[in-house]
């Protein structure tokens, strides 16, 4: 057995792991760094390299502020082709030209957690002809890390710098070292795609991925937490409908400023801050004010916001939860028992089909979908049924071949009764 092979898979000094030794650092751009391009012309001149070689896939990455800023805009885009090499471009220089989308539009993008990015390249107007996700891929894989560091480390022996990841990117100008970050996220995204690509296809996985990226870029994503008063951290402290309301009102006037600010909402008041002043806004202004921080400026303002949830009419006040379909499943034990017991057999049944094919649970099935689906059925009934009702609550092809038949088996062992000794 060589050394390489003696080594724990997830030990540090394993070749894949983004702390082994055995790695090479990946610390600058091969061609150097390039200037941001600021201006069309330039723009037009990379997009001109680039469609000399239409066939081949471009490297897509966008990095946001949301740490800092209201807005999910893309602050710099970074592309790459390998006839073509690495362009960054500020999008807040000039508005997207026509050319550009109608190259990327024409393209198969490699991106990594493409959910992420996405939807601030679409309001540019930049939309793929297909993708690839190098994090969905090594997730199909069964891979234990898929953060985008791991990902170089297994699949090329390079170690990819992660320090500006949280930066606020809004600002200009960028430092060289928040750009030379930035230009190597995409430096080897291409290669990464070569080698998990060849790892689909050995795994007989490749038909899997293609529809799981097709359903991210067709896919229009749902509300976030933040979205919703209600995704407050802490809320759970709030046990009266009057301090829901003083939250509910204060959320409402925090996302006002900082969408008026394109402010993060959290720097115009943290959720914690938030909860606690709004527990105390039913005692009266002064326990109200003193759960606010001692440097916060327009106290008053915020008073007359909590205010105005608390006085409300009893018929107007918020309820403790949201009501919502299905039930959460954590109150299934308690007051939908039968419920819960098949929902124990049928997401045992589905995390072993996973594991047998050695990826996660939740990318075989998604656990809302199949929590939908328990909920909906109190039997099996044939198993070409349990494929249509997957099917009809989003589940892929390739996720309905593989768990409708264990789904099957299980309802059908979980309604059997058991089998007695005959006298």
């Amino acid at each position: 057995m060589s050394a390489e092979q003696s080594i724990p898979k997830n030990s540090p000094d394993s070749p894949g792991s983004p702390d082994s030794p055995m790695l090479r650092d990946l610390t600058a751009p091969r061609d150097g760094l390039v200037p941001v391009i600021d201006r069309i012309q330039p723009l037009r001149a990379w997009c001109e390299a680039a469609a000399r070689a239409p066939q081949e896939p471009v490297a897509v990455d966008a990095e946001r502020a949301s740490s800092y800023r209201y807005s999910a805009r893309a602050y710099l885009i970074q592309l790459r082709t390998a006839s073509a090499g690495t362009a960054l471009i500020d999008p807040l220089a000039f508005t997207i030209p026509q050319g550009l989308k109608t190259l990327l539009g024409q393209r198969e993008w490699v991106l990594h957690a493409a959910g992420a990015d996405l939807p601030s390249l679409a309001e540019l107007g930049l939309v793929p002809a297909s993708l690839f996700d190098t994090e969905l891929a090594a997730r199909l894989l069964g891979m234990e890390k898929v953060g985008l560091g791991a990902v170089v480390a297994d699949t090329l022996g390079l170690r990819l710098a992660k320090e500006h990841s949280a930066a606020d990117w809004s600002q200009r100008p960028l430092p060289e070292s928040w750009l030379v970050y930035a230009a190597l996220d995409v430096e080897v995204l291409i290669e990464v795609k070569d080698v998990l690509a060849q790892r689909l296809a050995q795994a007989g996985k490749t038909a899997w991925a293609q529809q799981e990226f097709e359903h991210e870029r067709t896919h229009e994503p749902g509300p976030t937490r933040s979205a919703s008063w209600r995704g407050l951290h802490g809320l759970g402290a709030l046990k009266s409908p009057r301090q829901l309301a003083a939250a509910r009102a204060m959320w409402t006037r925090r996302d006002e400023i900082a969408a008026r600010e394109d402010l993060s909402p959290h720097r115009v008041i943290r959720d914690r801050d938030l909860v606690a002043a709004a527990k105390e806004a039913p005692r009266g202004r002064e326990a109200f004010e003193r759960a606010l921080p001692k440097a916060m400026r327009a106290k008053d303002q915020w008073w007359k916001t909590a205010r105005s949830g608390v006085e409300l009419p009893e018929a107007h006040l918020p309820a403790r939860s949201e009501r919502s379909y299905p039930p959460p499943h954590k109150l299934w034990s308690k007051k939908y028992p039968e419920v819960a017991e098949r929902y124990r057999a049928v997401r045992a049944a589905v995390a072993q089909r996973a594991e047998d094919l050695e990826l996660p649970s939740e990318n075989l099935l998604q656990p809302g979908l199949l929590r939908h689906w328990v909920w909906e059925h109190e039997g099996a009934g044939a198993e070409e049924e349990v494929a249509a009702a997957l099917q009809q609550l989003g589940a892929r092809p390739w996720q309905v071949e593989q768990s409708a038949p264990v789904i099957h088996r299980a309802m059908l062992e979980d309604v059997t009764p058991p089998a007695t000794n005959a006298p």
